[in-house]
């Protein structure tokens, strides 16, 4: 019978420590999928950008950004996976309703480089926020994945003073 009720305790723990590990990974899972999905929505949206911007500088920045969201992305999709999780293929809703406002705003107005400027600093101060919200959660994330999303939100921070001399060249020209 003490056999029996030790043999129980240890399966019991087993099943618990296994559900423990699934809920983490999950957990983890469900926040770099949150930040994949506004990578997805920020590769789509710096196109949207470049295909509307009237300058070549503009355009390649938004281009470059594009690309660097893309491959952010895929980043993120192979730390999914390799939580055993699988990982969101699309951006959000809200993100297809802004680039639909985008292409609007962008046909009706005259400063339409600036105002995508504009919209880009206010992108991009976001994804840092978010980021620093998964970086700094009640989640002990793994170092590796860690260090994946400080670097990928340095590289964001970066170009948010990228941004900014792009803007001041912008009024400059104007």
């Amino acid at each position: 019978m003490l056999i029996d009720t030790h043999l129980k305790s240890k399966v019991l723990n087993h099943l618990k420590t296994e559900y423990n590990m699934q809920t983490y990974t999950a957990q983890v899972a469900d926040k770099l999928n949150n930040l994949l999905e506004k990578n997805y929505d920020a590769e789509k949206g710096y196109k949207t950008a470049a295909k509307n911007s009237s300058s070549n500088v503009l355009t390649d920045f938004f281009e470059r950004k594009s690309n660097e969201r893309e491959r952010f992305g895929q980043v993120l999709k192979n730390e999914i996976k390799s939580f055993g999780e699988l990982p969101n293929e699309d951006g959000s809703l809200k993100g297809t309703a802004h680039r639909t406002w985008m292409n609007v705003k962008a046909f009706l107005t005259p400063e339409n480089d600036e105002a995508m400027l504009a919209e880009a600093l206010r992108g991009e101060q976001a994804a840092i926020d978010e980021y620093n919200d998964v970086i700094t959660s009640e989640i002990n994330l793994p170092k590796s994945t860690n260090k994946i999303l400080r670097n990928q939100r340095d590289e964001i921070l970066k170009d948010t003073l990228n941004i900014r001399r792009l803007d001041d060249l912008q009024k400059h020209v104007s």
